[in-house]
């Protein structure tokens, strides 16, 4: 639903099926989130507090001339990631009352980057439709030279495995295989992109990881 808080009154108020969808669902995903919110910490709560405010910036227009930080063009893709990489990293540690070691950082900062890379083929996607004051990254460097940074940040993350202190087998596999896929991603990615190319298979990416981590451990089981 935050993505639509810059139109929240068209949202609200008109009544076609998709937006009574966009409603229903939004409540549905409100209600389960406070039912498991119950069940958290202060301390974790707080971490929300302040991923919340990040996420609200994002969309709703909290700056001079009705600007959020959707249309503040590369720090839009920088709080994203921070958003998310916060969510799956921090939190977590925070629930679990583990301390924000060195290799908490790692993960931290490897996560920011897979999440950037991820947000690459949206931000090529959309750059036939994006207003040029809006400076993204291929509007900056164009889509060549965007496709070379993501290459780039992939290696990137992928050596930085070797500098956790707590470095394991899986650990080098799981980095291996995703900085391989994003690679891959970045260069096969076609410029004119069918409808669901990003929406559901760029989207998609995380959910195959898991199932391929999931089964090669499986495999590795059986065979020991």
């Amino acid at each position: 639903m935050i993505k639509y808080g810059v139109e929240g009154k068209k949202y609200l108020f008109r009544k076609n099926a998709t937006q009574r969808s966009i409603q229903l669902v939004s409540l549905i995903s409100l209600l389960i989130s406070l039912y498991f919110g119950s069940f958290i910490s202060f301390a974790s709560w707080k971490g929300v507090f302040v991923l919340g405010i990040l996420a609200g910036c994002y969309a709703l227009p909290v700056f001079p001339k009705k600007r959020n930080l959707r249309n503040l063009g590369i720090l839009k893709i920088i709080i994203v990631s921070l958003v998310w990489s916060g969510t799956t990293v921090v939190l977590p540690v925070i629930e679990a009352h583990i301390e924000i070691s060195w290799d908490v950082w790692i993960e931290l900062l490897q996560r920011f980057l897979i999440i950037l890379v991820l947000m690459i083929p949206f931000e090529i996607r959309d750059l036939n439709y994006d207003p040029k004051e809006l400076h993204t990254v291929p509007q900056r460097i164009g889509i060549r030279n965007t496709r070379i940074g993501g290459i780039f940040l992939c290696f990137l993350c992928f050596f930085m495995t070797f500098l956790k202190d707590d470095l394991s087998t899986i650990e080098i596999f799981n980095k291996t295989l995703i900085a391989l896929s994003l690679a891959a991603l970045m260069i096969f990615m076609p410029k004119e992109q069918s409808k669901y190319f990003s929406s559901f298979w760029v989207e998609a990416f995380p959910i195959f990881w898991v199932l391929f981590l999931w089964g090669s451990l499986s495999i590795i089981k059986v065979s020991l």
